[in-house]
């Protein structure tokens, strides 16, 4: 695709990315970057808020050249706040979908490319919950599941995203009822992260609950003789299959306004949707490819849904930019 021999000239070619991917596949990544163009990465790594602050603190003075988050809700702020390039790139809009990029300017620049998905699924114990009482997010909400459901923290960037998905599905007088419903149902009190929600249900401390597919795949692949058993007890659910599909996010790139070496960095960006970067997306981090056509084999990803699933068409950028109305619903039915 781009990956031609190393440069001849003497001149080091370096590319400096800002990464909130803390995933120890990813190395694999960066390497065969390096040996396939010669361009060297320098990176910072931290979570996406601490990315996001230290870009507005060194201003036009940032030696960053690609930004890697792993949220819809992060990848839209960022780009509200001016801190993308937008780029005009062949290769990236022609493998990714338009509703898992952002939408292009008046140019036909786009400010930022989803580079894997990940979906918000839900589990639950196999012996107290039917599939049919969680086969819908909606369902989440009925009085049959009160007192079931554990979830991370309503404020959380991967429960936004849900939410405000919601809000482009339902509306946002309905979705605010169905917070008030899901937040009535709730087992205990928000808190920890997708794993602990999972280890919820099986520990039988509550029934249900949502995570993001890729903590239960690590589950699902893991050596560990506990981790196998948890799963054991599972049942899966990609709701909404048989309506507007099951919500994903996006983890995704973009080039740093004030990238130094552009170049370098769209040629990063379209290295990430190669086959063979789409395939580490998948086998190393468990998350789903977004370019088209490309086939994995990670067991854990085709044991939950027999090979695919359909997921809903909804712009993720339009997800992003319902976060502030939906964390002003949460603060109205008190969720925390």
């Amino acid at each position: 695709m781009l990956l031609n021999a190393a440069p001849s000239w003497a001149q080091e070619q370096v590319l400096n990315l800002y990464s909130a991917r803390h995933y120890p596949s990813d190395e694999a990544l960066y390497s065969n970057f390096t040996k396939a163009t010669g361009i060297r990465i320098q990176r910072v790594d931290s979570d996406d808020a601490g990315i996001l602050a230290r870009l507005k603190t060194e201003g036009q003075a940032s030696p960053a050249d690609v930004i890697l988050l792993v949220d819809a809700a992060r990848l839209w702020r960022a780009e509200v706040d001016g801190l993308f390039q937008p780029i005009q790139s062949k290769v990236l809009t022609a493998a990714i979908a338009p509703q898992l990029r952002a939408k292009p300017d008046d140019k036909g620049a786009t400010a930022w490319f989803g580079l894997s998905t990940r979906a918000r699924i839900v589990v639950y114990d196999k012996q107290r919950v039917k599939a049919s009482e969680v086969d819908t997010y909606e369902k989440l909400a009925d009085p049959v599941n009160k007192g079931r459901i554990c979830i991370r923290s309503g404020s959380h960037p991967y429960n936004l995203s849900l939410f405000g998905a919601m809000v482009e599905h339902l509306g946002p007088v309905k979705t605010e009822a169905w917070l008030k419903g899901l937040n009535d149902n709730l087992a205990r009190s928000p808190k920890g992260g997708d794993t602990d929600q999972i280890k919820g249900v099986a520990s039988g401390e509550c029934a249900v609950a949502v995570t993001n597919s890729y903590y239960l795949a690590r589950l699902m692949r893991s050596t560990n003789a506990d981790d196998r058993a948890l799963v054991d007890k599972l049942g899966i659910m990609f709701p909404n299959q048989a309506g507007e599909g099951t919500h994903v996010n996006v983890a995704g790139g973009a080039v740093a306004r004030y990238a130094k070496n552009q170049t370098n960095a769209v040629r990063f960006l379209e290295y990430l949707v190669s086959p063979e970067a789409q395939n580490h997306f998948a086998n190393g981090n468990n998350e789903w490819p977004v370019a088209k056509g490309v086939q994995f084999d990670n067991p854990a990803l085709k044991a939950m849904t027999g090979g695919s699933f359909k997921s809903e068409l909804i712009p993720v950028s339009a997800v992003g930019m319902n976060q502030i109305k939906v964390q002003q619903m949460l603060d109205r039915v008190g969720f925390r």
